[in-house]
């Protein structure tokens, strides 16, 4: 079964009279359900829209991305709010936590917004730290973790919806080797786990290495993929 599935997909950036700069240049991509696939690139090769486009965040310019049996064009602003907030968890770079909020409230946090009662938002956000080894940090505040724990919070917070789709925006490039690699972990494994599929954007060859498709991606080109 496809998830997600993207053709003749572009997106173009530019003022009136401006020559505008290609992100995303005519992008056919397919993902399975319970598959990992990595998009490896330098900076500015437009991953990391293209993953925006996937989640709905962004529109297309040209083509069609169809996610989940959804048509994404064909959904309004809020339909696409509630298709991230109830089937995709992401994870982003810069962690995307709120400071004003304790660990397990941020995240808790989609599921309010998802209507869930507080009793079991509760639990499933405690079961969420569990998962990733943060059982302890429930009422931490964030200033109080490490970039790694706050990485793992971020992490806790996109499974704790128990999504279909996990879509990572370069989730270890804030860390170093170790605190890296664990975050690898905790993703690689929900695909078998939660039967989720995992698309990692990442500009490390070393984290896009054990993904089933690999895909490079230069000048919002990407490549024909390869096994890893």
């Amino acid at each position: 079964m496809t998830v997600i599935t993207c053709r003749g997909v572009t997106r173009r950036y530019g003022e009136r009279g401006i020559e505008p700069v290609v992100a995303v240049d005519a992008v056919d991509l397919e993902v399975e359900a319970g598959s990992f696939v990595a998009v490896e690139g330098p900076s500015g090769s437009g991953k990391t829209t293209l993953l925006g486009l996937l989640a709905g965040l962004e529109a297309p310019d040209a083509g069609e991305i169809t996610v989940l049996g959804h048509a994404l064009s064909r959904l309004t602003g809020t339909e696409r709010a509630r298709l991230r907030q109830r089937r995709i968890g992401i994870v982003f770079q810069s962690f995307g936590l709120i400071a004003s909020l304790r660990a397990g409230e941020n995240v808790a946090l989609p599921l309010a917004l998802a209507g869930v009662p507080d009793r079991e938002r509760e639990a499933r956000a405690r079961a969420a730290l569990e998962e990733v080894g943060l059982g302890f940090a429930f009422g931490a505040r964030i200033d109080e973790l490490s970039g790694g724990e706050r990485q793992r919070v971020g992490v806790a917070r996109a499974l704790v919806i128990e999504p279909a789709i996990i879509l990572a925006d370069e989730p270890t490039g804030s860390l170093d080797e170790e605190n890296a690699g664990g975050i690898l972990r905790l993703l690689r494994d929900a695909v078998p786990r939660r039967g989720a599929s995992l698309v990692l954007v990442t500009h490390d060859p070393a984290s896009a290495a054990s993904a089933d498709r690999h895909y490079r991606m230069r000048d919002g080109r990407l490549s024909a993929d390869a096994p890893a």
